[in-house]
């Protein structure tokens, strides 16, 4: 009973600290959006506690209450949903059950995550992707690639490949009536990442070059070289992701060293060889002004890190690393960006980058906007600026799928 009221205690406390810290005044549903605040750093904290006395891993806390918000695969009036697999990679497939003279658009969505927890089957992505597919008439395949740090990087990357190219084959084509020209890959947060990733890759592949139309990213973090962008010092402690729990996501991504989330909260983590690449994720020459505010560049500390980790610089893990004749394959590309993200001018150097080697993009920035909204859009977690982040990305595919 005292451990029970010790923890009760220190929870309480710890919620009074957490739901304490300042809303900005623009966002909207301040209270609900404070206590959603205060519970998911609670929960890093928890689950950081819980690694440092052994109890538990990080991610485990975290999949742990995730698996919570698990869905069955539900069909409905309009839409047939079932969990299957493409190419050994489970899947959850949407498919409107009215007919249609015409063949359908279709969207791959990669779920967030952080890249360690998440899953296309949690009430939000459902919610989602069971829209986008009746909204549009649309076929939606929900990839449940795997996870880290059980499986590292690359190993999300080839499982989202090997759906993709199962799926574009003639024959799986025609059997969901798909029109070949009409295919869009989307994801939000790291599932943003891993849409630009697999999109540069699949650009680059003479077979499936021309078979994607479209790619949707929202909120996407797309660089792991500097993280001291204007973005990352404005919103270090804001809402809902701070800049050490995306540190230490990104971190468990690729490495189990304890070492490398130390240097990359000092920006000392690229080693001497990366030079040539900064000049890819320079801030100071590709966020507009506005954003820049009184920030000066200042390139990190090289060479600091005495074991090497190749991933830091490969343009898998951060797509905006690859040259301008590389991004002029790009496709058709929707980003959307919140200002209250630490991940926000990752996607804003997109936008530029992007349009400056002539590649179609529409950009949505919310000025009231934070990190993972789109998680919030059913009770008991419920914010409209979810329900505007769904609403602009589905209006987005309506007009140009």
């Amino acid at each position: 009973m005292g451990c029970r009221t010790l923890f009760f205690a220190l929870s309480c406390i710890l919620f009074a600290y957490y739901i304490s810290a300042p809303i900005p005044e623009n966002v909207e549903e301040t209270w609900k959006v404070g206590t959603i605040n205060a519970l998911v750093k609670m929960l890093s904290f928890t689950a950081t506690l819980f690694e440092n006395i052994g109890l538990m891993k990080y991610e485990e806390v975290l999949s742990m209450l995730v698996k919570l918000d698990f869905t069955k695969p539900i069909s409905d009036e309009n839409i047939t949903v079932t969990d299957t697999t493409f190419s050994g990679i489970p899947v959850r497939l949407y498919l409107p059950k009215r007919k249609s003279e015409r063949q359908r658009p279709a969207v791959i969505y990669l779920h967030g995550g952080g890249f360690i927890i998440g899953s296309c089957s949690n009430s939000a992505y459902d919610l989602l992707n069971r829209e986008t597919a009746n909204k549009l008439d649309a076929v939606v395949v929900g990839v449940d690639y795997r996870l880290s740090p059980q499986y590292y990087f690359p190993a999300a990357i080839e499982d989202i490949l090997s759906v993709v190219k199962f799926f574009l084959q003639d024959k799986i084509i025609e059997r969901y009536r798909v029109d070949p020209m009409r295919i869009c890959i989307a994801g939000d947060s790291s599932g943003g990442s891993l849409t630009a990733t697999v999109t540069q890759l699949l650009k680059n592949d003479p077979v499936f070059k021309n078979k994607i139309k479209a790619q949707a990213l929202i909120y996407p973090g797309l660089q792991v070289l500097d993280t001291l962008a204007p973005s990352h010092q404005e919103n270090e402690h804001g809402l809902l992701l701070t800049r050490d729990m995306a540190i230490k996501m990104i971190c468990l991504y690729f490495t189990n060293d304890e070492v490398l989330p130390q240097a990359m909260r000092k920006n000392q983590h690229m080693p001497q060889e990366s030079r040539h690449l900064f000049k890819f994720v320079n801030w100071s020459n590709f966020l507009p002004d506005k954003y820049k505010k009184n920030y000066i560049y200042m390139e990190p500390v090289l060479g600091k890190l005495n074991l090497s980790h190749p991933a830091l610089l490969d343009s898998r893990l951060s797509p905006l690393l690859v040259n301008d004749s590389q991004l002029q394959k790009c496709p058709l590309t929707y980003i959307l960006t919140c200002q209250y993200d630490i991940l926000r001018d990752d996607g804003l150097m997109y936008v530029t980058r992007l349009r400056n080697v002539g590649v179609n993009v529409v950009h949505d920035h919310l000025e009231d906007g934070f990190h993972g909204a789109l998680s919030f859009m059913s009770s008991p977690f419920y914010l409209q600026l979810g329900i505007r982040v769904k609403d602009k990305y589905i209006s987005w595919l309506e007009e140009n799928l």
